[in-house]
């Protein structure tokens, strides 16, 4: 099988994985991807110019958002470890497109995490992008045709291993376009399910990632603070 090394591609399920699973803390911009619904562009914001990483950092959910029982995670410390994609051509060739500096990054983004109760296992992550509603679109649309072309496959980052699968679900009809897939992935004896749920609403773009359950119940609330201007 061939390998390919990743960088800052837009990768943001494989990253958001490792983080949860704890094989990784690497931090760069990124936009994430899920299986997508068929596009619906409804207008919007998206002739408007994009908003700086500033004002989506307002825009993020936090604890007061989200209730009783939530903390938000520190930002992990950068790591030198690669993440290689093995078994799936087409992420490898996601790959080498950011290699050679055309790969997907979009510079204006805020991320924020947080456990539920204390638990490890009851994370949810919130990501939101700003560019052109045509760029958030084509970029989000590579991602999820690479990660559908590939049911199975494994990402390795240092000496771990965390074997891969994803699996399209039905995405609300919310925003201008909707993605959503599940990731199911096992490593070092464990196995889990990350849902990860993607809006387009104007040229913003809201991702939320995590416990299936946590997912479902904040993502109206994402969307809405994410539209609200400051």
């Amino acid at each position: 099988m061939r390998r390919s090394t990743t960088t800052a591609l837009g990768l943001g399920t494989v990253f958001a994985v490792l983080a949860l699973t704890g094989c990784s803390s690497r931090t760069e911009p990124a936009d994430a991807s899920a299986a997508s619904s068929a596009p619906a562009h409804r207008g919007g914001s998206s002739a408007s110019a994009p908003l700086s990483s500033t004002q989506l950092n307002q825009r993020l959910l936090n604890e007061s958002d989200l209730g009783e029982g939530y903390t938000r995670k520190p930002e992990p410390a950068r790591s030198n470890d690669d993440v290689t994609v093995i078994g799936c051509p087409a992420l490898e060739k996601l790959g080498s497109d950011a290699a050679t500096g055309s790969g997907l990054d979009f510079s204006r983004n805020a991320k924020a995490s947080f456990t539920y109760s204390g638990s490890s296992s009851s994370e949810v992550s919130e990501e939101l992008y700003s560019d052109s509603a045509a760029k958030l679109s084509k970029g989000i649309g590579k991602i999820f045709d690479a990660m559908l072309s590939c049911p199975s496959y494994q990402v390795t980052s240092g000496s771990t291993v965390v074997d891969m699968g994803t699996e399209k679900t039905s995405a609300p009809d919310l925003g201008d376009e909707q993605w959503s897939q599940l990731l199911t992935y096992s490593a070092s004896g464990q196995s889990s399910v990350v849902k990860q749920t993607a809006i387009r609403t104007g040229n913003i773009l809201v991702i939320v990632s995590g416990s299936p359950g946590l997912v479902d119940a904040h993502l109206d609330k994402a969307l809405a603070k994410a539209r609200t201007a400051h």
